[in-house]
């Protein structure tokens, strides 16, 4: 099925179609193209798109859109402004659509709400969410612009550093749900404190309708805050404690696996399993299920078996017998505890170690040293055996720890990798957690050369 006609492209944007073609999706990096593709040739920052037509047709993409027209007999849609016609597309993609829509956004959990709350409308019809963490000014509207027509619901991720950034993209979107997860500290380099962080997340309201519904977090800091944006609209709260809510958590049981939970979902009993573990994820289920309800789908709890976390935000690998937890694509203090939280409910082979690598939290500001030090506790908390750190706001936390658990220090994670590597065993389970900028990823590609062709694959818990 196409997804754009080169006329329908055309009537979107404004811009002259050269060739009959159709496409199957739309990418802005010619790195990513699929074949079938429309690319979209923008003009960013650092690079300008136009320089890599060449590649995205050699990737197979069925038509590029220029401002300027591609060399030699390219099938291409002309257009004055590449950004602005991807705006347009995306338009034209949520005009056309008769879908349920819902946008995420919050500190803390949006990418694993997205996920897992897609992950159960499947259940109900067809389903388009955005991938990965293309959530920003440029990540929305692609998103959208890949909204097949025929889809029952959405899931759009909207996410922010700073103040206005999600303002534009509710009213690209325009939901008829919109999920807060929690408001933390994230990004505080730019914001003046927590009221300023859930203003700017509360921006997500302004694109729902007056029939729209604000689902919110009641025990997140400023929920009475968040409550009074969302502008008279109706709002559902979850909480982990409040009876009143309308969806509330009854009772959990959390292991290294998941947790077996009860909700009461507005006044239904609900008792499931989670499939990614974790306290947090118990939180991520009450919002996701109120969502689905507020979309108007019949929640079917039983999914939350087949939940996972994504790929750098706890998703779990085994390499050569070692346990590794992927928390290496972001990072803030609420982040850190829970994955040391999640570190702790593992119990490590015998002999094995619960060994925590970690890297720099960016953009907290001037606390940032205290921030990073406050970690210690939690970290004793979780039972951790060695810590490896990296980055020189790490070190505040690195410097308080025991001399017993210090495993190693160095400025990056280049030149710590091979010494984790080196330094980890069959039987340890390992956490590797830092903000994307610290390349964290790196951590974990060392110990899959160290460990490729061992012979040793199985790990005891890991699913």
């Amino acid at each position: 099925m196409s997804l754009w006609t080169a006329g329908e492209a055309a009537d979107a944007t404004g811009g002259r179609a050269h060739g009959d073609w159709r496409a199957g999706g739309v990418a802005i990096d010619s790195r990513s193209v699929v074949p079938g593709d429309l690319f979209i040739a923008v003009v960013g920052p650092k690079h300008d798109g136009h320089e890599f037509v060449g590649e995205a047709m050699d990737a197979g993409a069925a038509a590029a859109v220029v401002n300027r027209p591609a060399a030699g007999a390219v099938p291409q849609l002309l257009v004055a402004d590449t950004r602005e016609a991807l705006l347009r597309l995306a338009e034209a993609a949520r005009a056309r659509t008769g879908a349920r829509i819902a946008a995420v956004t919050g500190s803390v959990g949006k990418t694993g709400s997205k996920e897992a709350l897609a992950h159960l409308l499947t259940r109900s019809g067809p389903v388009h969410a955005s991938r990965g963490n293309l959530n920003n000014e440029w990540g929305a509207p692609l998103s959208l612009a890949r909204m097949p027509a025929g889809s029952a619901f959405g899931v759009m991720e909207l996410g922010m550093n700073h103040p206005g950034e999600i303002l534009p993209l509710s009213r690209l979107v325009r939901p008829h749900v919109a999920l807060v997860t929690a408001i933390a500290p994230a990004h505080t380099a730019f914001f003046p404190d927590l009221a300023g962080i859930a203003d700017a997340k509360a921006e997500i309201f302004a694109g729902l309708g007056p029939d729209g519904i604000a689902v919110i977090n009641a025990d997140t800091p400023h929920a009475d805050r968040l409550a009074r944006a969302a502008g008279g609209r109706a709002i559902r709260r979850f909480s982990r404690r409040d009876r009143s809510a309308d969806a509330v958590l009854v009772s959990e049981r959390l292991d290294a696996e998941g947790s077996d939970v009860e909700v009461d979902l507005r006044g239904r009993r609900l008792a499931f399993r989670i499939g990614a573990p974790g306290a947090h994820w118990v939180g991520n289920a009450l919002g996701v299920l109120l969502a689905a309800d507020a979309l108007g789908a019949e929640p079917d709890p039983e999914a939350f078996a087949g939940v996972r976390a994504p790929a750098g935000r706890g998703a779990r690998r085994c390499l050569g017998g070692i346990r590794v937890i992927d928390e290496s694509y972001n990072a803030s203090p609420a982040a850190m505890r829970a994955a040391f939280a999640v570190l702790g409910l593992h119990r490590p082979d015998p002999g094995g170690r619960r060994i925590a690598v970690l890297g720099d939290m960016l953009e907290l500001g001037g606390d940032s040293d205290s921030v990073h030090g406050e970690l210690a506790a939690p970290l004793r908390r979780a039972g951790v055996d060695r810590v490896f750190a990296t980055g020189p706001r790490m070190r505040s936390l690195f410097d308080r720890l025991p001399a017993c658990i210090r495993g190693g220090y160095m400025n990056d994670a280049t030149c710590l990798a091979p010494l984790v590597a080196e330094s980890v065993a069959p039987g340890d389970i390992v956490l590797v957690k830092g903000s994307l900028g610290m390349g964290m990823r790196r951590i974990i590609d060392a110990i899959e050369r160290r460990t490729a062709g061992s012979g040793r694959e199985s790990c005891s818990t890991i699913s």
